[in-house]
């Protein structure tokens, strides 16, 4: 284990969280920017609609393949013959910062301000079908003052983690080759594999969102995994292992 130049996140439930969740909210936040509804369907009903068509949709996710937001709506909405007022672009942020607005996982921010000023530079990628403009204003608004270099959407890309694409784009975008890079999240497949078979370093994160317990499981998991990685219970301990090497 080297120190690394880049450090590459995930976004959720690694750096960000979202308390709360709840779709309808999103619908009923949207509901008044709707200029056709022929079958006067109420918030709820719309959002019940719309999470049993998402649905059918997730074994597309499971396999690997990405739904971009805006496609998303227009299928769902456009079939209920609800139109709105609004542009999808905008329409998705209203929705998602009804359904939850997001907050920090404990320490994240610290440990950034940390690789700031040890000058280990920094960048997401992250499986999510919310636009990638959405996902850059929202990491923008709940990390004010981050230095990311590029903030990858799964979304804007087809694919999603582990393929290794994704991994293989973000090296060159940062101009480094994986050995000179770790990637952190919280998916043992998604982002732990991921990382490790396009050659980068992968740092486990195992910590608990506020209200939850970690999932944190120790060494057993590690034996499974057959290779090598980091694996942290908190963003406190990256700063004390990166300063160690």
């Amino acid at each position: 284990m080297k120190r690394p130049e880049m450090i590459i996140f995930d976004y959720g439930h690694t750096l960000l969280y979202e308390p709360g969740f709840d779709a309808l909210r999103g619908e009923e936040a949207a509901f008044p920017y709707i200029v056709e509804n022929p079958r006067n369907l109420t918030a709820g009903q719309i959002s019940a609609a719309v999470q049993k068509l998402f649905g059918e949709f997730e074994g597309l996710r499971g396999g690997g393949i990405e739904i971009h937001e805006w496609q998303f709506m227009r299928l769902a909405y456009e079939s209920l013959g609800i139109t709105f007022c609004k542009p999808y672009e905008e329409l998705e942020e209203i929705i998602w910062n009804a359904i939850s607005p997001g907050a920090m996982m404990p320490g994240a921010a610290e440990m950034l301000d940390f690789l700031e000023k040890a000058k280990i530079r920094t960048a997401i990628i992250s499986n999510i079908g919310w636009s990638g403009r959405a996902l850059t204003n929202r990491v923008n608004r709940l990390l004010p003052g981050n230095r990311f270099e590029f903030i990858m959407a799964s979304s804007e890309y087809v694919v999603r983690k582990p393929n290794r694409m994704l991994f293989e784009i973000a090296l060159k975008k940062a101009g480094l080759s994986a050995d000179r890079v770790w990637y952190c999240g919280d998916n043992g497949k998604a982002d732990v594999e991921g990382a490790h078979k396009a050659g980068i370093y992968p740092v486990w994160y195992r910590g608990s969102v506020p209200g939850e317990e970690a999932s944190f499981a120790g060494g057993e998991e590690e034996e499974k995994l057959g290779f090598d990685y980091l694996c942290i219970r908190d963003w406190g301990q990256l700063p004390a292992i990166l300063s160690g090497l």
